[in-house]
Formats: structure tokens, C-alpha cells, sequence
């Protein structure tokens, strides 16, 4: 063992458990090495994070550390009772159940380090500490709650709000447990490592938990001493005579704390009962018993409650005072100043987030234009115009000549009839409620598909020169390029599409001819003689390359 860094034996034991995959077995040997310092803060903070997530073994975990405890040297089993406590202190409750489940984890009443003369002086504060340990667990597996993380204080007090009945039974359990940590009886010269002192401070730390939890018991307790019975009385009596014996020793552990440097500020103010309150109790017993009081003894009295009443109000005082020392009062000028900074922060909060909260309403949208799905080449619509629509006309619409409509415009105007959409009109109309009239316009071209378009923009090409050189047409017209094949002029004239869709597409079928035919004028390119055939090419004698 040393005071400078790890030794040999913990680097050994460290790497085993790395090896092995173990890391939560390598983490309890770094909480309790060899080196004579208390438990380091960061594997004390991994331990507890340990003891909070669901898929760690709190058994595996305990079961570590209490191997740890029998070890031959003072030193490691110091650092795992150390680090056990801590967890029961600060980490999950379900750690504090396990080991109140079993009722041998620390048996260490026969320890003895004889390794050095330090380890002789060791030997008995760390058997004292196991015994509190043990009773510790003891008393939570008896009243099924931590005297230490119990709620204190006047308004919902735990120990304040029980029946006598349940109290009588509550406060032996922790007597013993104060009893069991005062017998820790260590001086100002035996603080004299960093391991004992870590341990001292945990002890410090409960015992103003545990002593203010006293507290709120015996105020209880006197609060109902008039109203039991004899039996009752008896052992309240009992109770409260142990009370004060406690008192004296108490000081005496708080004494050794200010001698070690503990601030003054986290050392209650420990206010002792008068001894005339001791008589009056006893004398309130003895009527219940039917005997005379001792010397001195008065009769249960008014003046008896009236010093019943003062002392419940020093005793509520010490009680106040343990409570601000443990870190659970708060006075009224700190929470005074707390409830400000509170404020503030949320005045700020309120003040900013209008600006950066992602859940805030959106602003109301502006009214759209409803789109017009059925746009799709993005015509927009035409102007609307006061004048009323005109009628639509009863007598039937004129056949449409496609021919003639198709050559009264130039084919390099719109040859694909795509520079119009052709419902525009038509949704346009009917979104500002005038009737549509569907038959052709003037302004209406018309081609070989049945669909009808918008007037094309001529002059996309210069000339129609142009345009027969890049198509190849040799000034041939457009309509007999898009005219179906076997169909001329005439028969374009006679035949005309007047029905519905059905008709057109009917009549466009008769047109078509699969045939041979000159296409409007267009002249076949001559083939070329067809090529011979295989046995002629056989029939020919190759020629030899040297020959």
C-alpha cells in the first residue's frame, strides 16, 4: 500500500477485469485500491450512475463490493465499506433494499490488518464501521424507509405525523442506529489518512440527518405523552431517557468534528432539555401506576404541560437547526431570494420566447388564388369583361374543315399546335360563371388531332425557305406532311368530323391506309440492285494473296 498512485497489485487486478470484459468489476477495484486515499470522486460518480440505469446488475454490483471487504489489507476494505455507504446515501434506493435483503454482508467483527502498525490502528474503526453498516441495513429492513432521506421539519415531518403507537415501535430502531454510530468513537488524532477522514465525514453527515429525525420523534412523543396509557408511558419514558443520554454523546461527536476543520456553519446549535421536564414525566407515570411520586416529583399539572410546551419549542428549535445544517431548511431571507431569481429567469424567459419558440402559432396565411389545375402550359386567364356573354346559338354549329383550317395557316407557325393551352378558355370561363360556348371560333385553328388552339404567333422562322430546307418538305404544304395516309384533299372536305370523340377517332381509322402509296406527293429514293446471293459469293474462286 502506498500514498503515491496505484500499486502493482491494483494494475494487475484492473487489467484482469479489462481482459475479461468486466467493466463494472474494474470499476469497483478503482474505487477501492491500495493507494491510502479516500475513494476518488470520478469512480465514486461512475458507481452511482451504475446504481440508476436499468440494465446493471444491482446484486453483481453489491456483491463486488462486499467482496472487496475481505481483503487482508485495511486499506482496500476501508475504501469498499466507504464506497458502499455512499451508494446507500446517494445512489438508488434499490441498492439500500438488497443489502437490507440479506442479513450477513458485513462480517468483519474479527478483522485485524497485521500487515503494519498502521493497519493495528485501523483494525478497530473499521470493525465499528462495519457494525454500522450492518445496522443501518438492519433498521431499513425493520421500518422499510431511510431514516437519512426521510422528510423532516414541522410541516409533514415524517416521524411528526406518526400514531404513538407506530412511534413507540419507529424511534428503538433508530436509537440503535445513532447508538451504532457513536460507538465510531474516533478523536481529532486519529483523523490522521485520507481514507478514516472520508469515512468521518459520511458519519457526520448522518448523524445530523438521523439526530434531527430524533428530534422530530421525541417532539412527537411528548406532544401524546399525556394522552397513553401506563405501558405506553413506560417505555416513552424509557425512550426519552435515552434521548438525553444521546444529547450528551452527540455534542461530544460534534466537538471532534469542529476540531478537524469542519465549518462552524454545517455545526448545529445543540439545545439541551431541562431536567425539570425528566420530573414531571416521571411523575405523570407514577399517578398512572397508583404510587407517590419520588422527592421532588410534582403531579401532572397545568405547570407540568407548561414545561412540556417549552421544552417541545427548544426541542422544534434544535430540530430547525439539524434540518439547516443536513441542507433541507431553507431560511426566509435565502428563499426570499430564490423566489426573485426565479422571477427574473422568467421574465426573461416570457421576453424571448416569442421569438424562438418553434410551437408558436404561424401567422394567418394571406388568401390565395385557388390554383387552376387544370393550366398546364401557364396561359394565363383572360381579363373578364363586363359586357354579358353572348347566347349560346340553337342552330348547329358548322362542320369543321380540317384541311382548310390547317392550310390557312403556315406549318412553321405552330406545327404541333403547342403554343396555346387548350383549356384555358374553358376553365377560365367556367371560374367566373359564364357559360362556355364550344363551338369553333374564328380565332379557333383546328388540326388533324381534333383538338382545337389558340391563334399561333407566325414569324418564328424567317421564311418559309427556311423551314423546307430544315424539314425537308420541298414545298410541300402541311397538310398533306400531317395528313393520314391514304387521304387527299377531296376526301378530307367530304368527310368531317361532327360527332363526339368516338366519331372522330372512328373516321380518323377509315383513313388509314397501310399500302404503297405516294404520300402527298413525296417521291420514293431509288434502291440499289439487291445484293447476290450466298452462292453466288461461293461460286467465286478466292484469290491466294502471292499469286
Amino acid at each position: 500500500m502506498t500514498a503515491q498512485g496505484q500499486t502493482f497489485n491494483d494494475r494487475i487486478l484492473a487489467a484482469r477485469h479489462s481482459i475479461a470484459g468486466q467493466g463494472l468489476a474494474k470499476a469497483v477495484c478503482k474505487a477501492t485500491t491500495e493507494e491510502i486515499i479516500g475513494p476518488k470522486k470520478k469512480h465514486l460518480d461512475y458507481l452511482l450512475h451504475c446504481t440508476n440505469e436499468p440494465n446493471v446488475s444491482i446484486p453483481t454490483l453489491a456483491n463486488l463490493l462486499i467482496e472487496r471487504t475481505q481483503n487482508p489489507n485495511w486499506v482496500v476494505v476501508f475504501k469498499s465499506l466507504i464506497s458502499t455507504h455512499h451508494l446507500m446515501c446517494y445512489g438508488n434506493e434499490r441498492f439500500t433494499q438488497y443489502l437490507a435483503s440479506s442479513s450477513s454482508n458485513f462480517q468483519l467483527s474479527a478483522f485485524l490488518d497485521k500487515g503494519g502498525v498502521q493497519g493495528y490502528d485501523m483494525s478497530p474503526f473499521i470493525r465499528r464501521y462495519a457494525n454500522y453498516m450492518s445496522e443501518k441495513s438492519k433498521s431499513y429492513r425493520n421500518v422499510a424507509f431511510d431514516f437519512c432521506k426521510v422528510k423532516r421539519g414541522k410541516d409533514g415531518g415524517t416521524l411528526r405525523q406518526m400514531t404513538a403507537e407506530k412511534l413507540l415501535k419507529t424511534l428503538p430502531h433508530l436509537q440503535a442506529q445513532i447508538d451504532s454510530l457513536l460507538e465510531f468513537d474516533c478523536s481529532a488524532q486519529d483523523l490522521n489518512n485520507g481514507v478514516i477522514n472520508a469515512c468521518f465525514m459520511l458519519l457526520f453527515r448522518d448523524l445530523i440527518r438521523l439526530f434531527a429525525c430524533y428530534n422530530d420523534g421525541i417532539i412527537n412523543l411528548l406532544e401524546k405523552y399525556f394522552e397513553m396509557q401506563k405501558k405506553q408511558a413506560r417505555e416513552a419514558l424509557d425512550i426519552y431517557k435515552k434521548f438525553l443520554l444521546c444529547m450528551d454523546r452527540v455534542g461530544e461527536f460534534l466537538k471532534v468534528a469542529e476540531n478537524v476543520g469542519i465549518d462552524k456553519g454545517d455545526i448545529p446549535d445543540l439545545t439541551r432539555a431541562p431536567s425539570s421536564l425528566l420530573e414531571a414525566l416521571e411523575a405523570h407515570l407514577a399517578s398512572l401506576e397508583g404510587r407517590k411520586p419520588g422527592s421532588g416529583g410534582t403531579t401532572p399539572t397545568g405547570n407540568a404541560r407548561m414545561n412540556v410546551a417549552a421544552v417541545v419549542n427548544s426541542l422544534a428549535n434544535a430540530s430547525n437547526a439539524f434540518g439547516a445544517a443536513s441542507g433541507d431548511v431553507i431560511d426566509e431571507k435565502t428563499a426570499a431570494r430564490l423566489l426573485q431569481e426565479e422571477e427574473a429567469a422568467m421574465e426573461k424567459f416570457r421576453s424571448t420566447a416569442s421569438a424562438s419558440n418553434p410551437f408558436a402559432a404561424p401567422p394567418a396565411p394571406e388568401a390565395e388564388e385557388t390554383p387552376n389545375i387544370l393550366d398546364l402550359f401557364g396561359v394565363s386567364a383572360p381579363a373578364a369583361t363586363s359586357a354579358p356573354p353572348a347566347p349560346v346559338s340553337a342552330a348547329p354549329a358548322a362542320p369543321l374543315d380540317f384541311t382548310s383550317a390547317a392550310a390557312s395557316n403556315k406549318a412553321s407557325d405552330d406545327l404541333l399546335q403547342l403554343s396555346g393551352n387548350p383549356f384555358a378558355n374553358m376553365l377560365n370561363a367556367a371560374g367566373s360563371g359564364q357559360p362556355v360556348n364550344y363551338s369553333p371560333g374564328p380565332g379557333f385553328n383546328t388540326s388533324g388531332s381534333g383538338f382545337p388552339s389558340l391563334p399561333s404567333q407566325p414569324g418564328q422562322f424567317t421564311n418559309e425557305n427556311a423551314f423546307n430546307n430544315i424539314f425537308g418538305t420541298n414545298g410541300t404544304s402541311a397538310t398533306n406532311v400531317l395528313q393520314p395516309q391514304g387521304s387527299s384533299n377531296n376526301t378530307s372536305k367530304d368527310k368531317m368530323i361532327t360527332g363526339d370523340l368516338d366519331s372522330s377517332l372512328a373516321n380518323l381509322a377509315s383513313n388509314l391506309n397501310f399500302g404503297n402509296q405516294n404520300r402527298g406527293g413525296l417521291v420514293p429514293q431509288a434502291r440499289g440492285p439487291p445484293m447476290g446471293g450466298l452462292n453466288a459469293m461461293q461460286s467465286q474462286p478466292m484469290a491466294h494473296p502471292f499469286m
